[in-house]
């Protein structure tokens, strides 16, 4: 039986196709395009490669979207076929077969398994922290890595840094802010090239409203995560962000024209990033045009009622391009999902069917309803999956329906809280001087 470069045993037929294997894991280490391609073409050659069904399931189960399930299955399928399968290739089979079913606490509890029994297995670590991202396990996302590094330390593995960019981002939304830097920082000097240890530092620097920081991290080192990486979209998102605390909404505008938004894609995160930049830009007010069209259009390709956390970023789209049959049919089936068992239905029901009618309300103008319905839920909202920085978008929606609504009370408690968070951004005192106006306007 072959052995990979940390001396696990494998399922590979030969030399070559673990070698190919190990060129599609070395990928999706650093996010580099495109390691879906690569393990196709590995399996193109050698078909029965467990190993290999496990890793194109385990990026399917990443993607977050319903439409992968079918390739999700298959992949199950040839695992569960080939007499060359082991057991941790049955384990992943079982883990990518919960989030299939829609049980994503059970995907979640089988990936972190997987860790524990193997843990100097890079590739189990980085989907258990996308999964414990995706189902907003904050303890997860530091744990797990913890845990891993205490297996690596010493050990002269490739790939440690790896380990320490994604302890990196569990520190950073547990709010362990210096050492999350730290640690993100060990992990690019051990990888320079390491885009979610950069992303990782670049959260850091948006919790604690560093924007200058943060902008002239992400730029000088664009050159590292930028070419050919499949998280780039995503650290053009958070150097927007930097934008817009500092009112900057032009520039914001343009990276979503140049580097966030690829016009036509269907790819859900991308599209996620993109509801919520527009949506960032259209409650400061700012006329986003067509976009918003374009980017409904491409979420009506995709079926609701899977995933919350993307559901209502689509209705985001619907609501502002007043595709209503489309905002209505979410709002349906997310309400349909609550109906269901598994993870889904939990997360809709406490926070995704709630946020998506708040942002119903808010595009239709009743804001106090807005408020209504969004006030309850910053403290639950990681129940619906997704990072604090994404999370964050609650509370500014939040926040401007108070303002607009005219409820002072509530509207000066918020931007409080705001400004106190981020003491230094210009945003965070422009509201602060609106709120401050509505109450002199009493």
């Amino acid at each position: 039986m072959l052995r990979d470069c940390r001396d696990l045993a494998t399922s590979a037929p030969s030399r070559a196709a673990l070698d190919g294997y190990e060129a599609a894991a070395g990928l999706m280490a650093g996010f580099f395009a495109d390691p879906l391609a690569k393990i196709d073409a590995v399996l193109a050659e050698h078909p029965d490669f467990p190993l290999a069904h496990a890793f194109r399931a385990n990026l399917m189960v990443s993607s977050s979207e319903a439409g992968a399930v079918p390739e999700i299955r298959k992949s199950i399928a040839a695992i569960q076929a080939s007499a060359r399968a082991n057991d941790r290739d049955r384990a992943y089979a079982a883990a990518a077969s919960a989030w299939a079913d829609g049980d994503f606490d059970l995907a979640s509890a089988r990936y972190d398994a997987i860790v524990k029994a193997w843990p100097r297995d890079l590739m189990a670590l980085q989907f258990a922290h996308q999964i414990d991202f995706l189902t907003g396990d904050r303890d997860g996302l530091a744990a797990t890595p913890a845990f891993v590094l205490d297996h690596w330390r010493g050990a002269g593995l490739p790939g440690e840094g790896y380990v320490h960019g994604m302890l990196a981002f569990g520190l950073e939304e547990n709010l362990d802010y210096t050492r999350a830097e730290d640690s993100g920082r060990r992990a690019v000097a051990a990888e320079p090239r390491d885009a979610w240890a950069i992303h990782a530092v670049a959260h850091v620097m948006e919790m604690q409203g560093r924007d200058r920081d943060g902008a002239q991290w992400l730029t000088t080192r664009s050159a590292d995560w930028a070419p050919e990486n499949m998280l780039a979209y995503h650290n053009w998102w958070h150097l927007a962000l930097y934008h817009l605390e500092r009112n900057d909404t032009a520039a914001a505008l343009e990276l979503y024209d140049r580097s966030i938004r690829t016009p036509g894609s269907v790819v859900a995160m991308e599209m996620v990033d993109a509801s919520a930049m527009l949506w960032r830009l259209s409650l400061r007010g700012i006329d986003v045009g067509a976009r918003w069209q374009e980017l409904a259009e491409c979420w009506a390709t995709q079926p609701a009622g899977f995933y919350s956390f993307n559901d209502v970023h689509a209705l985001m789209a619907f609501a502002s391009a007043r595709r209503q049959a489309d905002a209505e049919a979410t709002l349906d089936a997310m309400q349909r999902a609550t109906l269901g068992g598994g993870t889904n239905a939990v997360a809709t029901e406490q926070v995704g069917l709630k946020l998506g009618c708040g942002i119903a309300a808010f595009v239709r103008g009743d804001y106090a309803t807005a408020v209504q319905l969004l006030a309850p839920l910053p403290p639950v909202a990681r129940r619906m999956g997704g990072s604090n920085a994404q999370r964050d978008l609650i509370s500014l929606t939040l926040v401007e329906a108070a303002l607009r609504a005219g409820l002072r009370d509530t509207a000066a408690r918020l931007t409080r809280e705001r400004l106190a968070a981020k003491p230094e951004s210009p945003f965070a005192r422009m509201l602060s001087v609106r709120s401050f106006g509505l109450a002199l306007a009493a």
